[in-house]
């Protein structure tokens, strides 16, 4: 059987992205968008506990970046819906050869396109059309005791986000400019 997904790795250690591969027809199209057998070597043997979607209505919004902390990290699979965004994951793991360094790819709606964001990584959008929408598979379910962030704008990081920042909700605007564990 052909593979669902192409995978391409990214200078982040550990951080690929994935292709879907869409069988069309004169109908349009059928895209898998998970499948825990063929993917189980990037989800560490965990299962999905948790798919989340979101709708971003504003041009120029961040969302993030966020990560969750052990015992409740997770492995995050990202993938737009509808729109188009700059898609951040910052590696925050200190034993990572990547330690601190970011990465971007540009998601929209019919370009096929997953992250795989490894656990210890912070990801985070910016939306560069009105009224996206993106769909997040965890292997972790959300626990709020185990939030954690850094602040989008941290001048540490250097993330050259392609519009200007309009929107940033009040709980990421708090997040620290630095990163500790």
């Amino acid at each position: 059987m052909t593979p669902r997904f192409e995978i391409f790795p990214t200078p982040l250690d550990g951080f690929v992205v994935l292709r879907r591969r869409r069988m069309d027809d004169s109908r349009g199209y059928f895209e898998r968008l998970f499948c825990g057998d063929e993917l189980s070597r990037h989800t560490g043997g965990k299962p999905i506990a948790q798919v989340n979607h979101t709708l971003t209505v504003h041009s120029g919004t961040v969302r993030g970046l966020h990560y969750q902390l052990a015992p409740h990290a997770e492995i995050k699979f990202v993938q737009c819906l509808h729109g188009k965004v700059f898609d951040v994951v910052v590696d925050l793991r200190p034993e990572s050869p990547t330690y601190l360094h970011w990465h971007h790819e540009i998601l929209c709606g019919d370009d096929a396109k997953t992250l795989v964001i490894p656990e210890g990584c912070a990801h985070g959008f910016q939306t560069l059309e009105t009224n996206c929408e993106m769909l997040y598979f965890h292997t972790a379910a959300h626990h709020p005791e185990a939030e954690s962030g850094m602040h989008p704008l941290a001048s540490g990081l250097g993330i050259a986000w392609p519009m200007r920042v309009c929107d940033l909700s009040a709980r990421d605007a708090k997040l620290p400019e630095f990163h500790s564990r």
